[in-house]
This record gives C-alpha cells, sequence and structure tokens, in this order.
C-alpha cells in the first residue's frame, strides 16, 4: 500500500425518521439557512415541507434556492453565491441528489470568494474559506453526500469538471431511504451505474499489495448487483432502498481506496461527452466504462479475471486470463442492459460529429489516468467503441 492519511469529518446520519434530528445538527450561531434544491421533487413529495417546517420550528429563518440543474452549471454557481452574499446565509442546506449536493459545496465555496466561482473550480485559485453545509439526501447515487468532491459544468465553454477543497465536506449528511422512494425508475438505474463505475475507478490501480481493499470493492460491488435487480422491480422496498443507499455512500466516502489511487480516467471522459452534449452523467458512464475496460485488458489482464472471477462469477477453467477479463466485461454490460442502462451513444442520438471536440475536452488538462495514462488516440479509440 501507499503511505495514507483518511480524513472524514462528515457525519452520517441514517436511517427511517433521521430528518427529526436536523435542528440539532445545525451549529450553533447559525441563523439563516439557504434551502438548495433542483427542479422541485421535493416540493411535489413534501420533503421540502418537512424540511422548511424542522427549520422553522427552531428559530431558522429559511430560505431557498431552486433550479440546480442535473449536470449543475456554473452559472447557477455564481447565481448562488451572489444570493448568499446578497442575503447574509450563514449555512447551507443541500436537499437533493449529487448534483445538487455538488452545487451547494462550490457555492459555499465561492460565497467566500470575490471572483468568477470558475477559478475555483479550474483550481486558478485555492479556496481560502467557505459557507457551512449540510445535506438532506433524496437520490442514492453520486456519494457527493460524504466527501468533498464535486462536478461543475460551464456550458459556455463546454467544459466539466470535478474539483474539491478541504471546505467542502458536509458537516452532516442526512439519509433516509424513504426519501428516495419516489425516484423513478431510470434515476434509480443511473444511480446504481454511477455507485458501480466509482468502485471500478478504484478497484483499478497500478499493483501494490491491497488485498484489504480489493475485497471491500468486491463485497460492495455483489451486494449492489444481487440488490439491483430486486429493487427495479419493487421501488417502494425499504430494505433495498437502504442497501442501494448506503452502498452509494460507501462507493465513495475514501473508505475504498485508501492506499490505492484509482483511475478515474472514465469519468473524465464521461465528462468532456456531457459537457457537450449534457447527457445523464451516469448514461454516458454506462456506455463508456466496459469500453475502457476493453481498451485497457492488456494492461494487466489479471486485474480483470479477478474482478470477473469473484464479482461476476466467471468459471476461469481452460481459459486464459484474457478470456475470464472479457468474460466478465460482457457480464457487466449484459447487468447494465438488464437494468435498462444505455449501451452505446447512439442510444443519446450522438454521432462522430464531435468526436473531436469531446476529445480535445477530455485531454484539456493533458493525459490522465493512473491505471494507464491516456493520450489522445486512447481516448479517441474509446469514444468510437462507444458510438
Amino acid at each position: 500500500m501507499e503511505n495514507f492519511t483518511f480524513h472524514n469529518p462528515t457525519k452520517l446520519v441514517f436511517g427511517r425518521g433521521q430528518l427529526e434530528n436536523l435542528p440539532h445538527l445545525i451549529p450553533d450561531g447559525v441563523k439563516r439557512v439557504l434551502i438548495v434544491y433542483g427542479g422541485g421533487s421535493i416540493k411535489r413529495n413534501g420533503i421540502f415541507a418537512n424540511v422548511q417546517k424542522k427549520l422553522q420550528d427552531n428559530g431558522y429563518e429559511a430560505f431557498e434556492f431552486g433550479g440546480v440543474e442535473p449536470n449543475s452549471r456554473l452559472s447557477t454557481v455564481n447565481k448562488g453565491a451572489d444570493y448568499c452574499k446578497e442575503h447574509n446565509i450563514d449555512f447551507l442546506l443541500a436537499v437533493g441528489g449529487g448534483s445538487v449536493i455538488d452545487c451547494t459545496k462550490t457555492i459555499a465555496n465561492a460565497a467566500k470568494y470575490d471572483g468568477d466561482a470558475w477559478d475555483l473550480v479550474t483550481k486558478k485559485v485555492e479556496p481560502q474559506d467557505a459557507l457551512p453545509l449540510g445535506t438532506v439526501l433524496t437520490l442514492a447515487a453520486t456519494g457527493s453526500e460524504m466527501n468533498a468532491g464535486a462536478v461543475i459544468t460551464n456550458w459556455e465553454t463546454n467544459e466539466k469538471y470535478g474539483w474539491g477543497s478541504p471546505f467542502s465536506y458536509p458537516q452532516f449528511s442526512i439519509l433516509d431511504p424513504v426519501h428516495t422512494y419516489s425516484v423513478p425508475k431510470d434515476q434509480t438505474i443511473y444511480g446504481i451505474v454511477d455507485m458501480m463505475t466509482h468502485i471500478f475507478e478504484q478497484y483499478f490501480y497500478r499493483p501494490t499489495n491491497a488485498p484489504v481493499q480489493d475485497r471491500m470493492c468486491e463485497g460492495v460491488l455483489r451486494s449492489i448487483i444481487e440488490t439491483a435487480p430486486k429493487l427495479i422491480n419493487n421501488l417502494d422496498s425499504y430494505e433495498y432502498r437502504e442497501t442501494i443507499m448506503y452502498a452509494g455512500t460507501v462507493a465513495l466516502n475514501g473508505m475504498l481506496q485508501m492506499g490505492t489511487r484509482g483511475d478515474w480516467a472514465t469519468h473524465n471522459i464521461e465528462h468532456a461527452v456531457s459537457a457537450v452534449y449534457d447527457i445523464p452523467h451516469a448514461g454516458g458512464l454506462a456506455i463508456i466504462f466496459p469500453n475502457w475496460m476493453k481498451h485497457n485488458i492488456d494492461v494487466n489482464p489479471e486485474r480483470f479475471k479477478q474482478l470477473s472471477v469473484r464479482v461476476f462469477g466467471v468459471d476461469p477453467s481452460g481459459k486464459t486470463d484474457k478470456e475470464v477479463a472479457l468474460e466478465g466485461i460482457e457480464r457487466l454490460r449484459q447487468f447494465w442492459s438488464a437494468l435498462g442502462a444505455p449501451s452505446r451513444l447512439a442510444d443519446y442520438d450522438i454521432d462522430a460529429s464531435k468526436i473531436d471536440l469531446m476529445i480535445d475536452r477530455a485531454m484539456k488538462r493533458g493525459p490522465f489516468g493512473n491505471f494507464n495514462k491516456l493520450q489522445d488516440e486512447d481516448v479517441r479509440n474509446i469514444l468510437e467503441m462507444s458510438l
């Protein structure tokens, strides 16, 4: 293993009815809370009203900032930061899924910065302070509720980047599986794909001694694979929602990658695609990840074989490592397709007409990937396989 220091300050408050604890989780001295949300589903299903009442009944002045996009945008971040400054907001509460939380994290940092939030996202400027924030999670997917990362899209330049700061950790995150009951089937599928790809990104690292991390990744993946089909056929099951919700958090709260450096190339490629076409992030990942696997299989066939045998149950008898690996990749593709995830960019009416632009955006910061460093032609090959 590589040397590492692990620190995650987010308090995770998990289970049915945990919203009751909201007033006790907000730090002392807070008076004005901004509720940040997306398209308004939390108003239709009653979550917003419950959150607002909890705040107001306990003496907090509650403000609201809605309209955060599925691929949260820079323009919205800047509007939110301006709103915080104008109304003297002293605490942010993200009520929603990963995009809402990512936007809220970035607003929190930008509210303490005098320039454009893009300076923070592109790491031109290091944040020195931020407003404190908490979250009420309503969609199991990104794991943003218990990490410092965020992804923001600049639609004006067709750029989309991940970023983060020590100030971006939520002070607390409330996870009640009941809050995910209203998530429709397609968004539930996307969430399952997203959390699985987070684990895959961490599973593919350069050789090192990390058997515990491997088994942890494999165990979470197997739990997701066992539960996902059941959930898709029973969206109101507390038990299945509970398992998937917790898996999404564990998939990206830092526990699985201690002592290793995951790859993250596939996310970078997908960010380039959705920055140009604004498709669902997890939909793009479902299309691209198996093709990234095929493209990189010769880097370490044994690594892919291990995944195929331990997670997808491939019988290795009489087969080469590469044959076992390819069978596992195909089983992954079949699993996602059976859930209802897309398998080709053509499913979003994407052709090769803007492939050069997508490659340019993917390569904006130079070669990338920790398992195998990708160049322009690697990205082109993966995208062409994905068409």
